[in-house]
């Protein structure tokens, strides 16, 4: 097999694993026409979870191939938000896959426009000899201006908006003024840098691309014909752009703003896959195809009322929320083919440095690749997701659901059987003691005796975010 390989990864965030036309869940009438022909030209692989949540977190993981969770590290907290469990720099003495790949000859390099790797005290360009953000995301501190140079009234429930209030979509609006075409969006602009990156690199190879689109992160603002496809805007129905405004459980929508609502995220997640597609076409026309490893994987997922809410959080540890989608496309290998071996994040690293002929000291994920192709059977037997002070053990019978600090922690695991109920709809943990011991087991057998007491949890550090600047700038109504 050639072992100099160029390798392009592209990492979306918030990116459900159940939908488009290959995955046959319960999203699938979502349109991802190009991520749906590097199915068929790839492997999947169809039982990946992620390892610790969320973001940071999980590229953590993926940089290094080290488990986040449990959290244990003291590490600086000035400029970040949000204050989240794990969510600090790549420790210094974790080796990077950009730095070992560089130290193996590679051409390394970053386009994102994920804000929060790089925060001041964030180190996620470690070992990239090139990398570019680009700016505006979400609360990102980019434009500035007043209130009334944009429309926040368009995206709440109220009419007469304090701007206090609402601080992410202000910014965002702030960032967001000027667009006129689809190439303005920031996602377009990730990937039309990606596709030239690759266009004046193509004889510098063998080269690493690791390419991280925040969309479809909320907020949920596509360009408005890619929503309209799934649910045309009513007269007085608002775009909702971010779901904090009208409350997790959209308890104060009308059917129609549920469904337009909705409808932005759908539509976010095929206008990212129309410019994942700009990305692949530009690796076929510069003659790559046949010498360069595609990698397609998200962080997590998220809701759309599938039980009754918009969003994620640490407490609803479904697979909506957990499971990864990862697409691994090689010169060589199989097309259109899955492997339902439990995987996860943390094997991301091994996998590419064992593809790449790097050799590495044990990390803590496995080579999933070599792992298919040798059919010997399953690395693991379970999976393991750890968020914020919950975490949730999942195999072939049961997920168990569950706290995993205070003196209390068994008494809050819900249980599933998954043999009778894969959709996690039923809590049996009063007939199933054994899986929650067994999940106890599991945990402890990497993260330490439960309770767990975290080390530097920054949830409990002194509050340092400059997420509240807005009440400070604009005062209250």
């Amino acid at each position: 097999m050639k072992m100099s390989y160029n390798i392009v990864v592209v990492c979306v965030d918030t990116f459900r694993a159940d939908m488009g036309g290959g995955g046959g869940g319960a999203l699938s009438f979502v349109k991802t026409p190009n991520l749906d022909r590097l199915r068929r030209e790839s492997l999947s692989f169809t039982r990946c979870f992620g390892e610790g949540e969320p973001t940071i977190p999980v590229r953590r993981c993926l940089f290094t191939g080290r488990r986040s969770f449990p959290w244990r590290f003291d590490t600086p907290n000035e400029g970040l938000w949000p204050a989240e469990a794990g969510w600090h720099p790549i420790p210094h003495e974790q080796d990077t896959l950009a730095e070992r790949l560089a130290d193996a000859g590679y051409l390394t390099g970053l386009v994102a426009d994920t804000y929060h790797m790089f925060k001041p005290t964030m180190n996620f360009t470690r070992g990239f000899l090139t990398w570019e953000l680009i700016r505006g995301q979400e609360s990102d501190n980019w434009r500035q201006g007043t209130p009334d140079s944009v429309d926040l009234a368009a995206h709440t429930l109220e009419d007469d908006p304090s701007p206090a209030d609402y601080p992410i979509i202000l910014q965002y609006l702030l960032n967001m003024r000027g667009r006129q075409r689809e190439e303005d969006w920031m996602t377009a602009q990730v990937f039309r840098q990606a596709a030239t990156w690759v266009e004046e690199n193509r004889r510098n190879g063998p080269f690493f691309l690791w390419v991280d689109s925040f969309s479809p992160h909320e907020l949920w603002d596509p360009p408005g014909a890619y929503a309209d496809a799934y649910c045309q805007a009513e007269a007085g129905v608002k775009d909702f752009i971010h779901h904090s405004v009208i409350g997790s459980t959209g308890e104060n929508l009308t059917p129609a703003q549920i469904e337009r609502t909705k409808a932005l995220y759908f539509g976010f997640v095929t206008f990212v896959d129309r410019w994942i597609g700009h990305l692949l076409d530009a690796i076929d026309a510069n003659g790559l195809r046949e010498d360069t490893i595609v990698i397609f994987l998200s962080d997590h997922g998220t809701e759309v009322m599938d039980k009754g809410r918009f969003g994620k959080n640490s407490t609803r540890l479904y697979p909506y929320n957990t499971q990864l989608n990862w697409l691994v496309r090689h010169p060589e290998g199989p097309a259109g083919s899955s492997c339902d071996y439990w995987a996860q994040n943390q094997d991301l690293a091994p996998t590419i440095l064992g593809l790449s002929g790097v050799e590495h000291e044990p990390l803590d994920g496995f080579d999933m690749w070599a792992a298919a192709g040798r059919g010997g059977g399953a690395v693991r037997d379970h999976v393991t997701t750890g968020w914020g002070n919950f975490a949730c053990v999942r195999d072939e019978d049961f997920a168990v659901h569950m706290r995993v600090t205070g003196p209390d922690f068994a008494d809050s695991a819900r249980v599933y059987d998954l043999r009778t109920d894969p959709r996690e709809e039923e809590d049996v943990a009063g007939d199933h003691r054994e899986a929650i011991i067994q999940a106890v087991s599991r945990l402890e057998s990497f993260a330490g005796p439960l309770p767990l007491t975290f080390r530097g949890y920054r949830q409990r550090a002194r509050a340092r975010s400059i997420r509240t600047y807005a009440p400070f700038r604009y005062g209250k109504k």
